[in-house]
């Protein structure tokens, strides 16, 4: 692991910071780490506010799309909600729904399906509206490069609306509205939404023109805090404001959908976090395992208790999933090792009957073992599709393009992406990739880093100072968990590997006179020779309640040790 000190902050910021708010430095310096100021900026942060949200109507075509929208309506045309399979699409398409419902009853929902149509607007999906008399598409979190299929809508009298959150092509959808603040004409204030948070914006400003204000639309935010999870973007801005009130309808309120899965983990207060690995994989599972409109009935159902028989399906769909993965992860690692290509820069590996639902968890696993940019490819029809991964700070969407020669259809993000090609191609592509990562890649990306927020004290780590650092939540990217160094760590002797299979470390650490401090390092039972006889260490870290019978204390939540003269990044 890298181990890389943040550039720390100036000492006058530091200093003017901590007397506008009179917390302390460490305090004063995560927050200018955040780009956070003055002290209206840190209200701005520890108070998030629906006040803070944008004006809808900022968003370029955003008046287009409401009036079109409303001469439906006034027109009894059937309307038809149109979203990607996965957790952004699904969750897009039961609040566009369920809201519009609300209002108007001719209103619809279409999921394409993952194996024979594959990502985004199909054709499929355009003459299934057809044959049942559909005028409007309003397209969630895909569509921003389906020129030709929005085209061929029009040409048959279907009018779309794009509400999209990914990068456009040269060339912008003919649609009545393209929603989409990365559009480089769009003055949108915030360009990080998910998909489900520019449909949002949509019903924020369909809501203003009956009178309601975004206080009305709170129980929606359960939908689009999940969304925000599971599509990693950044949380900031607006993101933070909708992540924050909608994990409080999450834990407090949720739609009868939601509840049933929480019903199953037996979790009470949930986080963003939480969200990633206990709501989203399920919501996941069903476009992956089976259909996407699996996923829709769960989140637009009313009735709990056909919300409990739904969410059983698809947590059976779930285990389906984790089996999938498991399997085709191990007979992927093995085909890395025989065709010697552990040494290479990119993992690109193939097998034509690998579970196109699970090649993205694949690729994800992958990466996290070789941690290189990564390709796992299955058979989808006469093409063949794959998902993309790659490391932090590398973005995989450019290498894509420069390969774009050798493939049909690609799209996506900085760190995630999917793409279709011709079997034909698989080598030429596989080698275009390799030579085009390796051209342009710094090399010290290829070893996990891990960026360090500050270096502090034993002794800093108080009840306090963790009440205040609980308020930085929620947690994403662009405002991490705080990550702390530590030097000149002894521990007490009581350190041990626990688990089962003694994988987990487990010590209890001093530093000088302070009081001990319980660590936990998960998978880092290897570690246990830095740690034994009392040698001294330095260590890595996030800060955690560690709850036993009844008691709540502070623990260290490792992720890293190394011994006291190795190096650190500055």
């Amino acid at each position: 692991m890298r181990w890389t000190l943040k550039s720390q902050p100036e000492s006058k910021k530091i200093e003017a910071l901590q007397n506008a708010l009179q917390v302390d430095a460490i305090t004063a310096t995560l927050l200018l780490e955040r780009g956070i100021e003055t002290y209206d900026e840190a209200k701005k942060f520890f108070r998030p506010s629906l006040d803070d949200l944008h004006d809808p109507f900022l968003m370029k075509d955003m008046d287009k799309a409401v009036a079109r929208i409303e001469k439906a309506m006034a027109n009894q045309e059937n309307i038809l909600v149109f979203g990607d399979y996965d957790v952004d699409g699904t969750t897009s398409v039961a609040l566009m729904a369920s809201y519009l419902k609300t209002n108007y009853p001719l209103v619809y929902t279409y999921i394409p399906n993952r194996y024979d149509e594959g990502y985004g607007i199909s054709y499929k999906g355009i003459n299934f509206a057809l044959e049942n008399d559909f005028t409007l598409i309003i397209a969630l979190d895909c569509g921003i490069k389906a020129v030709d299929k929005v085209a061929f809508a029009k040409e048959k009298g279907i009018d779309f609306i794009i509400c999209d959150h990914h990068r456009p092509g040269a060339e912008v959808p003919d649609a009545v509205a393209v929603l989409d603040a990365k559009q480089d004409d769009c003055p949108y204030p915030y360009k990080e939404l998910c998909g489900c948070g520019v449909g949002f914006k949509l019903i924020q400003a369909l809501a203003s023109k009956q009178g309601q204000t975004v206080d009305n639309l709170i129980s929606y935010l359960d939908l689009v805090a999940t969304a925000i999870g599971a599509d990693i973007v950044p949380i900031t801005g607006e993101n933070r404001v909708l992540a924050y009130y909608g994990l409080q309808v999450i834990n407090t309120n949720p739609r009868p959908g939601i509840k049933a899965i929480l019903e199953q983990v037996n979790k009470t207060e949930l986080t963003i976090t939480d969200v990633v690995f206990v709501v989203a994989p399920r919501i996941n599972a069903a476009g992956r395992m089976k259909h996407g409109n699996y996923a829709v009935t769960l989140l637009v159902e009313e009735e709990y208790e056909n919300a409990q028989q739904y969410a059983a399906e698809i947590d059976d769909y779930n285990s389906d999933r984790r089996e999938e993965d498991k399997r085709i992860t191990e007979e992927a690692l093995k085909q890395i090792v025989t065709n010697k290509e552990e040494n290479n820069l990119t993992t690109v590996v193939y097998q034509e009957d690998w579970h196109k639902g699970v090649i993205g968890i694949v690729a994800s696993r992958l990466t996290e073992t070789y941690y290189r940019p990564t390709l796992v490819f299955t058979r989808s029809g006469d093409k063949l599709a794959a998902s993309a991964r790659s490391v932090r700070d590398f973005d995989i969407y450019n290498v894509l393009e420069a390969c774009s020669e050798h493939i049909e259809q690609f799209g996506g993000h900085k760190y995630a992406a999917g793409l279709t090609l011709k079997e034909e191609n698989y080598e030429a592509f596989k080698q275009a990739f390799e030579d085009e990562v390796s051209k342009t890649i710094d090399r010290s990306l290829l070893i996990p880093e891990i960026k360090i927020d500050a270096k502090i004290d034993l002794k800093d780590i108080t009840p306090k100072f963790y009440r205040i650092l609980k308020q930085f939540a929620p947690f994403g990217p662009e405002n991490m968990t705080p990550i702390f160094m530590t030097e000149n760590l002894t521990d007490t002797g009581y350190g041990k590997c626990v688990g089962e299979d003694k994988t987990h470390l487990r010590m209890t650490v001093k530093q000088g006179e302070s009081n001990s401090i319980v660590g936990i390092g998960f998978g880092m039972g290897d570690k246990y020779g830095l740690i034994s006889d009392k040698k001294v260490f330095k260590a890595v870290y996030s800060i955690d309640e560690n709850e036993w019978q009844g008691h709540v204390s502070l623990q260290l939540k490792l992720r890293d040790i190394k011994g006291i003269d190795e190096e650190v990044n500055k």
